[in-house]
């Protein structure tokens, strides 16, 4: 979609200080960090939120979850972290592209926020 910013860093229309790249996924920091660690964890194929996941997305939801494994690790967050995905407005989603929140590097209590 051609109005969708992180369509625009998947195509490299726009800049993103990418931690990882793959075939089917990039990760980059947060512009608004909410943990020591908070980067995003985007497909680079247009998928609005988890609301429109298909059986066939299973795949790339395990490298989604694999990706984030890898980068928690990566990022030495040994004590715990936490991978988050909004979904609609309600839920706090604020760009219409699916993409998962890693979050660590300090104590997440619980509920957020």
């Amino acid at each position: 979609m051609a109005d969708c910013i992180f369509c625009q860093i998947a195509a490299k229309e726009m800049a993103a200080d990418l931690v990882y790249e793959d075939e089917q996924l990039m990760a980059f920091p947060d512009i608004n960090p909410q943990a020591p660690v908070h980067l995003l964890i985007i497909p680079k194929r247009h998928i609005e939120s988890l609301a429109d996941i298909q059986v066939d997305h299973g795949g790339l939801l395990a490298s989604i979850l694999l990706t984030a494994k890898a980068l928690a690790k990566k990022y030495d967050l040994t004590d715990g972290y936490r991978v988050v995905a909004n979904t609609g407005n309600a839920g706090g989603q604020t760009v219409p592209h699916l993409h998962f929140h890693l979050l660590g590097g300090r104590d997440l209590g619980w509920p957020p926020g």
